[in-house]
């Protein structure tokens, strides 16, 4: 008789109502700023590491560069991002313009409210290890390439 414990569900259908859940509290509060988390997580990148080439940010990301090109557009018609020419001929940087960091600013004010919502209605404690623990199987799944299914 096997008295291992074993998950009940589907593991991807859990994660993806808990990501559900947790992007609607997110997207509730940048939203206030017109942004969408993902703008807003996009935007962050951008200020962070920029001026940077777009394969080098879809990597950075863990994006390919199709997703990335389609949500840059928005930010970049907005005036939050542009597209520079890079150190040669054939190369461009995205950058953020001085109306993407205020942007970003106020977006961020609106991020640490759902942060701190999110800590209060799961405690400290909880987020803490989940963190943990999603970092932990982000790295044992890391090697993994992009649609593969390992045994």
């Amino acid at each position: 008789m096997d008295t291992a414990v074993k998950p009940q569900g589907c593991t991807n259908l859990k994660l993806r109502q808990l990501m559900r859940r947790v992007a609607q509290l997110y997207d509730a509060e940048v939203g206030k700023t017109g942004l969408r988390g993902t703008q807003y997580s996009l935007l962050s990148y951008v200020v962070k590491l920029g001026p940077i080439r777009p394969g080098d940010l879809a990597r950075t990301m863990k994006v390919d560069a199709s997703t990335l090109t389609r949500n840059l557009r928005p930010l970049m018609a907005d005036g939050f991002l542009a597209l520079e020419a890079g150190p040669d001929a054939r190369s461009r940087l995205v950058r953020a313009t001085d109306a993407g960091r205020e942007k970003r600013q106020e977006a961020q004010r609106r991020w640490r409210v759902a942060q701190e919502s999110l800590n209060r209605r799961l405690g400290m404690e909880r987020v803490v290890a989940l963190h943990a623990l999603l970092d932990e199987c982000q790295d044992l799944l890391a090697d993994l390439p992009e649609g593969s299914i390992d045994d």
